[in-house]
């Protein structure tokens, strides 16, 4: 399966509160663009209204394949930086209408907002194929 290309991302905070509503569990959201400049490397941006982050990383095959790609942005004068680690979701032999869907975890690997945002805060994303 190739990455390449445009990609809805989300991401979700990991709270098993059930009554919890679903608005509250949102992470964040933003336009998931991938390339693969090389055998076996990922780039491309991550980003929103107002924020970027340039993406770094590898893909590996296996069953599942990996992807593990860092996420670097400059967002109001502070450097963020976020850890992704995802997989293909595999194909059900009898799904309708499935699209490419990648799920994984998000680390943040950099404190940012003034310590409001604390390094290691980690989520679960997905992103689907646009």
């Amino acid at each position: 399966m190739s990455f390449s290309g445009i990609w809805s991302y989300r991401s979700l905070v990991n709270n098993p509160d059930l009554s919890a509503s679903f608005d509250s569990l949102r992470f964040g959201a933003g336009t998931l663009i991938l390339s693969e400049p090389a055998p076996g490397k990922i780039g491309g941006s991550l980003g929103g209204t107002g924020w970027s982050l340039s993406l770094d990383g590898a893909a590996t095959d296996g069953a599942p394949a990996t992807l593990k790609w860092q996420g670097r942005g400059m967002i109001d004068n502070e450097e963020w930086v976020y850890d992704y680690l995802g997989y293909p979701v595999p194909r059900w032999p009898n799904g309708v209408d499935q699209i490419d869907t990648i799920v994984g975890t998000v680390i943040r690997t950099v404190t940012h907002s003034n310590g409001q945002s604390p390094a290691g805060y980690t989520a679960t994303f997905y992103a689907v194929r646009v």
